[in-house]
């Protein structure tokens, strides 16, 4: 009997190339490809796999927020897909989980599936349960110290956490970021950046501009159809043409 697999990915072209890397995998049938969290939870709920592929950071929700969502009876190998940081892999190495680091090899990701493959048919899904159960309660307790965002000057590293943000703006090939009465300088990219706040709060209005919703004051209708964010500390930023139905979807509008 082939082990049904589902991977779970928010990038067409990292599931295309999941997908096509297990198409020489005998053992293996995919029977679901999911491009957002709430998707993969339906879909693990129903169809049950024994295995799934998944990165960490989704669009909607987290990785870990599917783990916590599923079916407590399911008792899946799990297979994580990350960018994450050497902290998390650590996390990860602990409770015996595998995954693979993004950009991946393809000969380190075949010694990952045959690895899985293995303990499913050694019937091995016991080992697996307790230490998936307790890698989410890990992740939970030590949400803390995984959303902070390390911010060189100088010689030293300051860890800012990341619901301290209010919002992050591009300034040439550096970045500033705004914590309340501070502005910090780091060279990167916005979009460098966002791959780096582990949190759902974050939203991007703008290629230059990124915000937490926590922050948001109110909202400004024009009469053009433009909407202006006015953050707590009353500085307004413009939503771009761009980013304006992904921001109406997440506001509820």
């Amino acid at each position: 009997m082939k082990i049904k697999t589902i991977i779970v990915d928010d990038e067409p072209l990292a599931i295309q190339r999941v997908s096509n890397l297990l198409l020489d995998i005998k053992d293996i049938e995919i029977v679901e490809e999911c491009f957002t969290g709430k998707k993969a939870i339906e879909s693990i709920n129903k169809l049950r796999p024994s295995l799934i592929l998944m990165d960490i950071k989704l669009k909607d929700i987290t990785g870990f927020n599917v783990l916590e969502k599923i079916d407590q009876e399911i008792k899946p190998i799990i297979i994580f897909i990350t960018a994450f940081d050497e902290f998390a892999i650590k996390a990860f190495d602990y409770f015996a989980l595998d995954y693979l680091l993004k950009p991946f090899r393809n000969d380190r990701f075949y010694k990952s599936i045959y690895k899985a493959i293995e303990v499913i048919k050694k019937d091995g899904l016991k080992l697996y349960e307790d230490k998936i159960r307790h890698l989410v309660d890990y992740v939970n307790d030590e949400n803390e110290q995984l959303n902070k965002l390390p911010v060189k000057i100088g010689n030293k590293t300051l860890f800012i956490k990341n619901q301290d943000i209010m919002y992050v703006v591009a300034s040439g090939s550096y970045v500033e970021i705004f914590i309340e009465n501070k502005k910090f300088l780091q060279r990167g990219s916005v979009s460098n950046l966002m791959e780096q706040l582990n949190s759902k709060y974050f939203i991007r209005i703008h290629r230059s501009t990124v915000i937490n919703l926590n922050f948001i004051q109110e909202l400004i209708n024009s009469s053009y159809g433009e909407i202006d964010v006015k953050m707590n500390d009353n500085k307004l930023f413009r939503v771009s043409k761009s980013y304006k139905k992904e921001f109406l979807k997440i506001m509820g509008l």
